[in-house]
């Protein structure tokens, strides 16, 4: 199945200082760091994701103070640019999600129907050693937002979205999964990530733009890939 390609600035699409920074804090001789296939993954991206928000393992919460928005992998009910999970590229990457249909106005406090940044987790979750591929965007709220650092570890808590319907767009690459030693040092990578997000959707990029415009205008009822 096809995938939504866009030509953008390879610096959304490769190694962000974030992976400089968690190489040195790790024993390489423990694991090893499969470089990336690049020019599959700047095909691939971005992604765009419609699906429904499920259940997960609640570590997000519990363990890391990083709760998760996570992506049901049923095929009744995900359509997504590159088919399905198991065609989707592992790793760390940033991009947009809205929980719902389209806010019109700005005029309750609800999260649902508005364009948030994320971070996403596509992958395995070495740290625990999954057996099935997950997607996991962490929503986050803009800075001054109540909720921006109401979390344990001080990032975004917002309400739980269960079977909420979820629009996603995976807009670029920040690193590999890692397996770390201990949850603090997994904590403080996702922070990183989180970070590193923010910085890079900052950029006056019009794909960027694009995909954000999308996650907002989308009727939630798109069969992408098809």
């Amino acid at each position: 199945l096809p995938c939504v390609s866009y030509q953008m600035d390879s610096r959304y699409f490769f190694m962000s200082p974030i992976l400089t920074r968690l190489i040195t804090s790790h024993n390489l001789s423990q694991f090893t760091i499969t470089q990336p296939n690049t020019m599959s993954r700047n095909q691939q991206l971005p992604i765009r994701m419609i699906s429904k928000v499920v259940r997960g393992y609640g570590r997000g919460s519990k363990d890391l103070g990083i709760p998760t928005a996570n992506v049901s992998r049923n095929k009744e009910v995900l359509s997504c640019s590159c088919g399905d999970f198991d065609h989707l590229p592992t790793g760390i990457y940033w991009g947009f999600a809205r929980i719902g249909d389209r806010m019109e106005n700005d005029v309750d406090n609800s999260e649902l129907g508005k364009v948030h940044l994320a971070a996403i987790s596509i992958g395995y979750n070495p740290t625990y050693n999954n057996k099935e591929k997950t997607v996991e965007p962490h929503l986050i709220a803009g800075e001054g937002h109540p909720q921006r650092h109401a979390s344990s570890t001080g990032e975004t808590q917002f309400q739980d979205f269960y079977d909420k319907t979820i629009i996603l767009s995976v807009v670029g690459y920040l690193r590999p999964e890692l397996p770390f030693e201990g949850l603090e040092k997994l904590t403080a990578a996702i922070k990183n990530d989180i970070a590193d997000a923010e910085e890079l959707a900052g950029k006056s990029d019009p794909n960027i733009l694009s995909e954000r415009e999308w996650v907002r205008d989308s009727s939630g009822k798109e069969r992408l890939g098809e």
